[in-house]
């Protein structure tokens, strides 16, 4: 409970229960519905084990830390794999204003062929809406893959 950060009322709700011979159980149960904080429904489920059945508690808070350490570790991994797509997205995002640096750099003066010409305010308008629709289509796939 600890770890999770934020759980201010629910950790003193779980405290109270284990102190005075309340419904620790249905304590977690209730403090798991914090985000973050959904690995406390299986101490619930190992904790109500343990009281109905007389089993050992260690065994399964051990099989449960494990089990959470491993979600961990596979969270971290899938954050570090999609390290690479972020990046994109935000090169992506990126390089219309390096354009417009270049080609003012060069004397080109971009912003005037984009803001004054037809062509040039229609390539502006086209070039805006595709952007758009690859920083949409790029996010889209990033948090595809963290829902996963």
């Amino acid at each position: 409970a600890r770890d999770c950060g934020g759980l201010g009322e629910a950790q003193a709700a779980v405290l109270a229960a284990a102190r005075f011979g309340g419904d620790v159980p249905g304590a977690l149960a209730s403090a798991a519905r914090q985000p973050g904080a959904e690995g406390l429904l299986g101490l619930a489920a190992c904790w109500r084990v343990a009281v109905d059945q007389g089993a050992g508690l260690a065994a399964g808070l051990e099989r449960l830390e494990g089990a959470l350490r491993a979600e961990r570790d596979q969270r971290d991994d899938l954050r570090a794999q999609l390290a690479g797509a972020r990046s994109t997205v935000v090169m992506l995002a990126g390089l219309p204003v390096l354009g417009l640096l270049l080609g003012a750099v060069m004397g080109a003066d971009p912003l005037h062929v984009l803001l004054h010409t037809g062509a040039g305010f229609g390539c502006l308008v086209v070039g805006g809406v595709l952007e758009g629709l690859g920083m949409w289509w790029a996010t889209r796939i990033v948090r595809g893959a963290e829902a996963a």
